[in-house]
């Protein structure tokens, strides 16, 4: 009997498993792109508002709107 028997038939039984699961990605947009959106978010909004700040120095907001299932 091998330790690892118990293993293969747990997953063998259709339970899905952590790597067979799809991961949604969203792209890093910066304020100006933010600014002429046509569907503006909430999230957007207060990225763009933060920007408008003297000094501010941004990396970008993940936009919903460009959701990939990778």
């Amino acid at each position: 009997m091998s330790k690892g028997k118990g293993a293969k038939g747990k997953a063998a039984k259709g339970k899905q498993l952590a790597n067979d699961r799809r991961q949604v990605n969203y792209k890093l947009v910066l304020s100006d792109t933010c600014k002429v959106c046509k569907t503006p978010c909430a999230r957007g909004m207060r990225y763009l508002a933060s920007m408008q700040e003297p000094g501010a120095i941004g990396k970008g907001v993940p936009c919903i709107l460009t959701k990939t299932m990778g």
